[in-house]
Parts: structure tokens; sequence; C-alpha cells
């Protein structure tokens, strides 16, 4: 099977940024056994997790976006030490149903696996740990709203499962919304912008990805 590809928006000896595109899975399990991610940067990321080299963050297979990878293990430990204090800088693009109720907001919810379905989470599920996650109103739609949004923490399915428990699941989302909406054929959510403090120099880096073409044709066909 052949793999979706990786861009790579930044490459040094310490670190790389890649654009990640949906489908493609961040590391091996023992659910999947076609390409991931860091198969494909084999030999260029390094430290961490036995398995998971240079996995510092990570996003679902059906999220496309930024990620930042570590090439040793020193550079692991600071990025991971990074987003541990909340330092660096994780905004998504999302288009979810409905509208909401105020332009901006936190969703302050805890979450941990669903007790019936052990492969989703929930809000106060088993083995719950904080989690919060903020948004902003970029453009109300006619029936969707599409949302600039920030993580405080990285769970699992966080974004999804926190616009899913107030009634407005991320569009296109298969497993806590509405499979097809708009056409799409998974769930409207970019990693559109990460920043952080590059752990060799101390130099603030960041970057911004664009919508991709199917995300981009979700959103105009909201638009009506």
């Amino acid at each position: 099977m052949t793999a979706p590809e990786p861009r790579i928006v930044h490459s040094d000896e310490r670190l790389l940024v890649v654009e990640k595109p949906a489908g493609l899975v961040v590391h091996p399990a023992a659910s999947h056994k076609g390409p991931t991610l860091v198969g494909l940067l084999e030999g260029r990321a390094e430290g961490g997790e036995a398995g998971r080299p240079g996995i510092v963050q990570r996003l679902d297979k059906d999220t496309s976006g930024l990620m930042v990878i570590a090439r040793d293990e020193p550079t692991h430990r600071a990025l991971s030490a990074q987003i541990k204090a909340r330092e660096v800088t994780r905004e998504y693009l999302a288009l979810v149903e409905g509208a909401l109720d105020a332009r901006t907001g936190t969703i302050d919810a805890p979450l941990g696996r669903d007790r019936r379905r052990r492969t989703r989470r929930a809000v106060r599920g088993s083995g719950e740990r904080e989690a919060r996650t903020h948004f902003e109103v970029v453009e109300s739609l006619p029936a969707d709203t599409y949302v600039r949004a920030r993580l405080d923490t990285g769970r699992t399915h966080q974004i999804r499962v926190h616009f899913a428990a107030i009634g407005h699941p991320v569009a296109g989302d298969p497993e806590y919304g509405h499979r097809g909406r708009h056409g799409l054929e998974r769930q409207f959510l970019h990693a559109a912008r990460l920043a952080f403090r590059h752990p060799a120099t101390d130099e603030q880096m960041s970057f911004e990805s664009e919508l991709p073409p199917d995300l981009a044709a979700a959103l105009e066909h909201a638009r009506g």
C-alpha cells in the first residue's frame, strides 16, 4: 500500500517540522500494520519511547497538519518539557456543526477512555485526565461554525471529544459526529499553527499550514 507522504517544512540537526497528511498513522500499534510516519522518517528521528522515535506529540490518523519531530534524545526531552509546561503553541482549524453560543470560550472537561467502547474517549471516562481546549470563532456559516482551537493539554481525540460534548461535533467526524458532512471523508480538523523554542538556540520558531484541498472544498460547501 502506498502511504501518503509527509512534507518536510523545516529540517536542521536537532529537529524536523513536518506536515502530516490525512490517512497516515503516526507510529506503529497493534491495531495498525500499514505505513506510519515513524517508518517514513526512519533514520531521521530519534529519542523518546521505543517504537516511537522522535515523537513528542501526535495527530490522529485522519487529522492533517504540523508536527515537530526530535532528531536526538536531548531534543526530545527538551521539546517534551516545553509541551508539559504548556509553552508550545498548537492551534487547529476545525469546522463544527451548528452555531456556537459564544465567539470565544474554553472547554474544560477531563477526558478518559469510554467505558463502553475502549477505542473512544469520553468526558469523565475511565482513567480521566485534565483536558482544556480554548476556541475562537473564525466564521459563522449557515449550519456550521469555523473555529480556531488551541490546546492547553494534548489528550487523545481531545478537540473532537470536547466539541461533541458541547453538542457541536467536528464536521465529518465518523466517531463522534456525522460521517460525510459536506462531502468529507474524514473529520474537518487541521493542525494549522505550531510554535516553540528551539532547544539548541532558544530561538522562537513558528510555522503555519494552509488547509489541504479536501477541507478547503468542504469549507466552501458549508458556506453555501
